[in-house]
């Protein structure tokens, strides 16, 4: 998995909000994004389970590696009686996050979900500014309708819409508030406990609250592979790609690091012109191109200067 970057205290929070961009911790983002665009061909190996069933086990897989990795290190794991609550909060925000995104497959297209689920940077750009207190510079806000509307093209968005489509979408929606409320969370977490003990904690409890619709829709066994590519899911995508992607918070804000993260659809196009001979069109050609210019927007337009009496966000 990853080495645990250990826990900030209070002065270096206040530092890192007005420092500049940190590149190792886009390392490690940029790290996990390839990783979790490995997710859909493992997803689609897994297939004959149901998305309930892959889901739950893949956080089940990631939670018992990334806690055996923990205590394998020294991460003390005993949890406070206090701290369940608050855990237990954030990993009802990833089951959701996952779940309905999910349940809007049933209602709307794979194209409006998608584009849907990735305009999660909006509600992590707001939910930092709100409740962390942590807004970016006005200028970089330019890039981050240039990276939806990619992410909107390279998904192929469709215009046409009806009363179930608007449903999905709304369902779609909420996965991605989930994801930038988790996003927010993670980054939270920072100055309270170690990366890993955090992340364990996190995809257990997502596990347990995603059990019992599993088992509803459990399908019985399908051998060896599909099984295998579950594990795969929950050791590669999850356990490291997602557990770099709570370090990569840690460190860099929450809007940087969730606009990367929106190159999962990227690299899953390449890995499926790569592995299974999907070549790209040209329309998805142009939705990496906009993507990436939009990301770049925000990664490099100028930081506002603070007047030398103005305290930074803490």
């Amino acid at each position: 998995m990853v080495s645990d970057p250990g826990v900030e205290g209070p002065g270096e929070l206040s530092a890192s909000t007005s420092a500049a961009v940190d590149w190792g911790g886009l390392v490690y983002v940029g790290l996990g994004v390839c990783l979790l665009s490995t997710s859909p061909i493992l997803t689609r190996l897994a297939a004959p389970y149901s998305a309930f069933e892959i889901t739950c086990g893949r956080m089940a897989v990631a939670a018992a590696c990334v806690l055996a990795l923990a205590g394998a290190t020294g991460v003390p794991l005993g949890y406070r009686r206090a701290e369940l609550p608050r855990l237990a909060g954030y990993g009802l925000i990833t089951a959701l996050h996952f779940f309905l995104y999910i349940w809007s497959l049933e209602f709307t297209t794979i194209a409006h979900s998608l584009a849907l689920v990735y305009t999660a940077p909006l509600f992590v750009t707001l939910c930092a500014a709100l409740l962390l207190r942590e807004p970016i510079d006005r200028r970089k806000y330019f890039g981050i309708p240039v990276v939806l509307l990619g992410v909107a093209v390279l998904a192929g968005l469709e215009p046409r819409l009806d009363a179930g489509m608007a449903f999905g979408d709304l369902l779609a929606v909420g996965s991605a508030i989930c994801f930038g409320l988790y996003s927010v969370a993670g980054r939270r977490e920072r100055d309270r406990q170690p990366l890993l003990r955090y992340a364990g904690a996190v995809y257990a409890s997502a596990a347990i609250w995603l059990l019992p619709t599993a088992l509803l829709t459990r399908t019985g066994g399908h051998g060896l592979g599909p099984a295998a590519a579950i594990v795969a899911l929950g050791v590669f995508p999850l356990g490291v790609g997602h557990t770099l992607y709570n370090a990569s918070l840690r460190r860099v804000h929450p809007t940087y690091v969730n606009l990367i993260a929106t190159q999962e659809v990227t690299g899953g196009v390449l890995l499926g012109a790569i592995l299974l001979g999907e070549l790209p069109s040209p329309t998805a050609v142009l939705g990496v191109v906009l993507t990436l210019a939009g990301v770049g927007i925000v990664m490099l337009a100028g930081e506002r200067r603070r007047p030398l009496d103005e305290a930074p966000a803490a």
